[in-house]
């Protein structure tokens, strides 16, 4: 049976894709001490990942790859959001702790990794949520959006039948990561409020606490 027109529409993954290797790539080179899960915990969750949304440009069954997208991205979410708190974590004990064995340059390359893994995790969340995900904003089905684009408001100079895309919440989730605030895309939802807010407080707290004291260190 062919499958309703609309299942037909896949927005492109590859950006997707490089996200997630990145993600996996800035866990992998944190220190061993640092780390939370071993390399091969980080490959599985990539590989598992990534099948699902190759499969999606060459079966024919996508609406099956989509449910598998879904879940494996669920299940990416949750075990990197945990190694990046648990990173966090460990790196704030370690400034605090006078006897904290992590020198300055471990401590600096090590926050610089957090942030980043924050700003891509969050970027994926995004991705995921806004207005029913990526097929039903490449099928323009008529969900309410969890931010509003400047495209929407400026029709008139934004490209012929526009939706945001990966590149649009990566660049969200990077202005909330520095800016602690929104630049040019506004939260509607309330849990669009509370994931920005959560991304702030995830990325002030690595800028001003551990990244701050380490260039401290290194200073010293």
């Amino acid at each position: 049976m062919a499958e309703p027109t609309q299942m037909r529409r896949i927005e492109s993954r590859w950006l997707v894709s490089l996200a997630i290797v990145a993600v996996l790539v800035l866990l992998t080179l944190l220190p061993g001490r640092v780390r939370v899960f071993p390399i091969w915990v980080g490959c599985a969750l990539v590989s598992a990942l990534i099948v699902p949304m190759v499969a999606l440009s060459l079966s024919t069954h996508k609406r099956r790859w989509l449910h598998v997208e879904a879940a494996t991205t669920l299940v990416f979410i949750l075990i990197t959001g945990y190694a990046l708190l648990d990173n966090l974590e460990f790196l704030i004990s370690e400034m605090v702790r006078r006897d904290g064995k992590l020198s300055g340059f471990t401590l600096l390359t090590s926050s610089i990794a957090v942030w980043a893994s924050n700003l891509l995790i969050f970027s994926l969340v995004y991705w995921r949520i806004d207005r029913g995900g990526p097929e039903a904003r490449a099928s323009q089905a008529p969900t309410k959006p969890d931010w509003l684009f400047p495209q929407a408001t400026a029709p008139d100079v934004a490209p012929n039948k526009w939706g945001p895309s990966f590149i649009d919440y990566v660049f969200l989730a990077f202005c909330t990561a520095t800016a602690f605030s929104p630049t040019d895309a506004l939260p509607l939802t309330s849990r669009a409020k509370a994931l920005m807010m959560l991304e702030s407080v995830l990325s002030l707290v690595t800028i001003i606490a551990v990244l701050a004291r380490a260039i401290n260190t290194l200073g010293t």
